[in-house]
C-alpha cells in the first residue's frame, strides 16, 4: 500500500520494506502487470508516474535496507536486489479466539473458504468438485469475508459501482452461506464448519507464489484442510504428514475432500496435527524473534525489559 514511486528515491535513515506478495514472479509481458505502474497513478496511489512497475519494484528493493517476505521463492525473487531478506508470516492471534473440539458433521457436511472478495474467484478451481460431491451428500460452502468490494481501485470505485461478495459465490456454487469478517466471530463461524477449503490457480504466478498464511491460520484453530498443492502449502503439508492433503487436480480434490467428508477421525487427525505445527513452529513468540532479527541486522536493539 506505500507509494513506491516516492520511497524508492527516499534520501534519509533506514527504510524497511515489508514486500510480502509475489509481483517479482508475475512475466513482465504480463498485461496487468505492464499496466499496474499507470493504473496506480490514474487512480492517485502513486504520486510519480513510473511505466514500468516491475522496475519500480525492483528499484524499491535495491534502496531498501531490509525486506521482509513470506517465501522462499520470493525470496530468492528479491536477493538479486537486496541481500538482507527474513522470511516473516503473520501473527494471528487476535483473530484465533476460538479452537475446533468436536470433529463430527452431520447433513449438510460444511466446507469453509476465508479470504477477500477478490480472491473468490479461486473457489473456480473446486467449482466442478463440489457439484460432483454435493450429488452424493450435501454440501454447503460457507464464505467469511467483507460484504463487497470496488469495481476498480481506489476512489474509482465509487464512480463505477461496488461488487457484491453473495453474486460472486453463487457463481461458484448454489449453496453458499456469506458470513462477514469479523475479527471477534470470524473464529467461531470457522471452527463449527467441518472442513477448510484454499483452492489456488496453480497456473497464476501471484496466487502460486502465496505464503501459507491462510492454511497457519485455520490450523491454529485446529480445522482441517485442503488445499492446492502451491510450493509453501505443500511444503507445510509434507511437514505434518498430509501431502495428499495439498492437490494438483480436480480429481486429486475430489478424493481428498470426499476421504475426509467420510472419515471423522482423520478430520480430527489433520486438524490436531496441524494445530500442533502451528503453534510449534510459528507462534507469536516465534515470529516476534524474527522482527527482532531484521531490526538487529540493521544496528536496531531493543532492550526487552522496558
Amino acid at each position: 500500500m506505500a507509494d513506491i514511486s516516492v520511497w524508492c528515491d527516499y534520501p534519509h535513515g533506514k527504510v524497511v520494506y515489508d514486500f510480502i506478495d509475489s509481483y517479482l514472479a508475475i512475466p513482465r509481458t504480463n498485461i496487468k502487470q505492464w499496466l499496474r505502474g499507470i493504473v496506480m497513478y490514474a487512480v492517485g496511489r502513486h504520486r510519480r508516474l513510473r511505466f514500468d512497475y516491475r522496475a519500480t519494484l525492483q528499484n524499491m528493493c535495491r534502496r531498501a535496507d531490509a525486506i521482509i517476505c513470506s517465501t522462499k521463492e520470493q525470496a530468492g525473487d528479491i536477493k538479486p536486489f537486496c541481500q538482507n531478506v527474513h522470511l516473516v508470516l503473520d501473527v494471528q492471534k487476535s483473530v484465533v479466539n476460538r479452537v475446533k473440539e468436536n470433529y463430527s458433521s452431520d447433513l449438510p457436511f460444511n466446507l469453509v473458504w476465508e479470504g477477500l472478495p477478490s480472491n473468490i474467484s479461486q473457489l473456480n478451481q473446486i467449482q466442478d468438485v463440489l457439484k460432483d460431491l454435493d450429488k452424493h451428500r450435501p454440501l454447503i460452502l460457507n464464505i467469511v469475508t467483507d460484504p463487497e468490494r470496488p469495481r476498480l481501485l481506489g476512489r474509482f470505485g465509487r464512480i463505477f459501482g461496488r461488487i457484491q461478495s453473495i453474486d460472486l459465490a453463487r457463481k461458484v456454487f448454489n449453496s453458499v452461506k456469506l458470513h462477514i469478517w469479523d475479527e471477534s466471530t470470524c473464529s467461531d463461524i470457522i471452527r463449527n464448519c467441518d472442513l477448510a477449503v484454499i483452492p489456488i490457480d496453480l497456473s497464476d504466478p501471484f496466487a502460486f507464489g502465496k505464503p501459507e498464511n491462510k492454511l497457519l491460520l485455520f490450523w491454529r484453530m485446529g480445522m482441517p484442510v485442503v488445499t492446492s498443492a502451491t510450493p509453501a502449502y505443500l511444503q507445510a503439508m509434507q511437514a505434518v504428514g498430509s501431502e495428499d492433503l495439498a492437490c494438483e487436480s480436480k480429481k486429486e480434490w475430489l478424493t481428498a475432500i470426499e476421504r475426509m467428508m467420510n472419515d471423522e477421525t482423520l478430520r480430527h487427525d489433520a486438524g490436531q496435527a496441524g494445530k500442533e505445527y502451528a503453534d510449534s513452529y510459528y507462534g507469536e513468540e516465534v515470529l516476534l524473534a524474527r522482527w527482532d532479527v531484521m531490526f538487529s541486522s540493521i544496528g536496531f536493539s531493543f532492550n526487552k525489559d522496558v
